[in-house]
């Protein structure tokens, strides 16, 4: 089979590398020829809207997927009209829109902070007398890796925040004061299987993901399962086929969905090595039909990404039972470069190769990732 993957970036590599061993053709579809997944697959480049383009692209393969929610709906409708795209358009539509995605949650009856729409600036300071303060202000598309969105603090903060965002549509969302980050990924076949992942622990520096903690330590047993549920009955809403990721804040009174992917996700990274599945072979044995299990976790495992900036290849590799993914990309700040993961038997045996590799991050990187210090398990997470 011949899958097509729209986007050509590190997910669409790893999607790549996922399908290929498994015997299936991959074409890409970028607007990008330097993009990481051009350099092992076959690939069509041109702009997302290019109906033309978008023809040749459809003609070629069997099935269609998305390694980014943010592609046009107008390119969307092409390819759903001409292959299979899984998953399909609504569970797109949904995750790439704040507002529709806060709604989604509401309807299905899964908590979430409260949140108002926002269009000018009157609306955003009625949205702030129902809210209070901070709230944060978001655009509804586009935003990822602490892109596009604000903290506003106080009233003199209003229209600057407003107007630094552009001017799109944009979402008010009540200030969350969350003990920590977290996030679980399942994955739904054709036939309607459901498979989860075990929920993991997210930190993040300046609003981009730094580290994730496989599995997260000491959650809940009620947070878990009542996650899990929610994520299924997402999946099943969404009539999706594939990976979904849910984000989520743990608070003291419990926890609240931040938002979702329809998508294989960073915080799955680990699952390469870490897992006997990988999210990204789940996705694809997923969407073009072939059989999958549960996948189960092999020990416990560290991912961190390297962002901006790659300390010496030899300095990572000499760290024992590091696993290096370098996405052939060209520095520069913010941008995530790759990733390593590390896996152990127990945290004991891993923390003293995390520590190594932490301080050689951080050194590269010039930033301090992770408080408490990483020889403190569990990473500030109370449980």
């Amino acid at each position: 089979m011949r899958v097509g993957i729209v986007g050509g970036g590190q997910l669409g590599q790893m999607l790549a590398l996922a399908a290929i061993p498994l015997g299936h053709d991959v074409l890409v579809l970028s607007d990008d020829p330097g993009g990481p997944a051009s350099h092992i697959a076959h690939a069509i480049f041109g702009k997302y809207g290019d109906e033309k383009i978008l023809a040749e692209f459809t003609a070629k393969i069997d099935v269609a997927t998305c390694e980014f929610e943010h592609v046009p709906q107008e390119a969307l409708q092409f390819i759903e009209t001409r292959s299979p795209l899984r998953p399909g358009l609504r569970s797109m539509a949904i995750a790439s829109d704040r507002w529709l995605e806060k709604e989604h949650f509401r309807s299905l009856g899964i908590p979430t902070s409260l949140f108002q729409k926002v269009d000018s600036v009157a609306e955003l300071k009625a949205a702030i007398k129902h809210l209070g303060l901070p709230i944060l202000l978001k655009t509804r598309r586009f935003g990822y890796d602490g892109k596009g969105q604000r903290l506003v603090r106080n009233e003199k903060e209003i229209e600057a925040a407003f107007f630094a965002l552009g001017g799109e549509p944009l979402i008010a969302e009540q200030f969350v004061a969350f003990e920590r980050e977290l996030s679980m990924i399942g994955v739904r076949t054709m036939g309607g299987a459901i498979f989860t992942y075990p929920m993991v622990q997210n930190l993040h520096h300046e609003g981009i993901l730094f580290c994730t903690i496989a599995p997260a330590p000491e959650v809940p047993t009620h947070i878990e399962l009542e996650v899990r549920e929610a994520l299924c009955t997402l999946l099943e809403s969404l009539d999706h086929v594939g990976v979904l990721t849910l984000e989520l804040f743990q608070t003291k009174e419990g926890w609240l969905a931040n938002e979702i992917a329809p998508r294989v996700h960073n915080s799955g990274h680990f699952s390469i090595e870490g897992a006997t599945i990988s999210q990204f072979e789940a996705h694809i044995r997923a969407i073009t039909g072939d059989p999958l299990s549960q996948p189960m976790l092999r020990g416990v495992s560290v991912m961190v990404n390297l962002i901006g900036a790659v300390p010496p290849r030899e300095d990572i590799l000499a760290i024992d039972g590091v696993h290096l993914h370098l996405y052939g990309k060209s520095p520069r700040p913010g941008r995530k470069l790759g990733h390593v993961t590390i896996c152990g038997e127990s945290w004991e045996e891993l923390l003293p190769r995390l520590e190594k590799l932490i301080a050689l991050v951080e050194s590269t990187q010039q930033i301090t990732a992770l408080t408490p210090p990483p020889s403190q398990p569990p990473f500030g997470g109370e449980g």
